[in-house]
């Protein structure tokens, strides 16, 4: 049986790592199509621009806010000349940069300004309508080459990104084993190796450990260790784990949950968190990991109800449409090594709702 893994060309994490910005951008390319978060642009202009000043010719542009095809074709055109694109920002402005470099066969630089998704290290972008509702994966033929993490950067970012990058980053593990356990494929079509099981494990871990003193470090803006293991568990760990580990239901629940429009008010990773929850009673998780899931999700903020992700009154009706869209063909959510159908997804939400909502009272 073949088994592979897939990497991002290189990662750069620490405290003032945007400095390096020119120097590895050069190393891919004399003229740069930077694409950048509005607000990003805001704060970081003038930081960005000196990093580049004397490596790359820069060609600035704000990107629009949804990674959708409209954007993505508006941002390929932007810069004919350009001979690396580097992307800036959250990770819609990070996936849409992989998508436009990808369109022109271009190499990527990739620098998150936040700890909140996986995305960074992927070779793939998640592509939405313009109206923000899951359309569909974009598999890409090589990962980013370069992924340069400033930690003083997330450091200063509100700490709800952080947890929801945590939110992002509990379901790697879960969703590995249960592709190890069904030897389903990874994002390659191939199943992973022990490497990726490994650090997706380790994934886990990290947040366990770290997760509630890396959030007090966000809190009061400061690097720490803590703070830095808990970037690289959301960011890198996070990454290879579910790209070479394999994607389940976590995420799956997440893309049905899209077709709610309240929740597009909420974070990826805070609406991963609830697929976790969904998924913990989707797949007879024993009660004693059960607990040390909600534990660590109240402990750090993460929503562990419906309500806390904007379904204050949602119906059955409702949340089977959520099912049934976690269930379509071709969704991740067929890699559990469990009976899977919308009917035992309905189930795992109310479940986990319930659950919630006992612990809060």
């Amino acid at each position: 049986m073949l088994t592979t893994a897939i990497f991002p060309g290189r990662y750069v994490q620490g405290a003032g790592a945007l400095s390096v910005l020119g120097e590895e951008t050069a190393r891919l390319g004399e003229s740069a199509l930077v694409i950048v978060d509005k607000v990003v642009a805001k704060t970081l202009g003038e930081r960005i621009a000196a990093a580049l000043a004397g490596h790359a010719e820069a060609a600035i542009e704000p990107f629009g806010g949804e990674c959708c095809d409209d954007e993505i074709n508006r941002l390929a055109k932007a810069a004919p000349k350009a001979r690396v694109i580097v992307g800036i920002g959250g990770g819609k402005a990070l996936d849409t940069a992989k998508a436009v470099a990808h369109a022109g066969g271009l190499p990527v630089v990739i620098v998150p300004t936040l700890a909140s998704t996986d995305a960074p290290c992927s070779a793939l972008s998640v592509i939405y309508t313009p109206q923000g509702v899951f359309s569909r994966y974009l598999l890409l033929p090589q990962n980013p080459n370069v992924v340069l993490v400033d930690t003083e950067i997330i450091a200063a970012a509100p700490p709800r990104f952080l947890v929801s990058g945590m939110g992002d980053a509990l379901s790697t593990w879960f969703e590995a084993e249960s592709c190890r356990i069904a030897r389903a494929g990874n994002m390659t079509g191939r199943p992973g190796t022990m490497t990726a099981y490994a650090l997706a494990r380790l994934c886990f871990d990290t947040l366990l450990e770290y997760g509630d003193l890396a959030l007090s470090a966000a809190r009061a803006g400061a690097v720490t260790p803590a703070l830095e293991k808990v970037v690289e568990a959301n960011t890198l760990l996070s990454g290879l784990g579910f790209e070479s580990g394999g994607l389940g239901a976590c995420h799956a629940i997440h893309n049905g949950l899209t077709v709610l429009a309240p929740t597009h008010a909420f974070w990826h990773g805070e609406k991963v968190a609830i697929g976790v929850l969904a998924a913990l009673f989707l797949t007879g998780q024993p009660p004693e990991m059960v607990d040390v899931i909600y534990d660590f999700c109240e402990a750090v903020g993460l929503p562990t109800t419906l309500a806390a992700i904007g379904l204050t009154e949602v119906s059955d009706a409702d949340l089977m449409r959520v099912a049934e869209a976690a269930c379509a063909p071709g969704e991740t959510i067929h890699n559990e090594p469990h009976e899977i159908s919308p009917r035992t997804v309905f189930w795992a939400l109310k479940a986990a709702d319930a659950e919630g909502r006992r612990r809060e009272a």
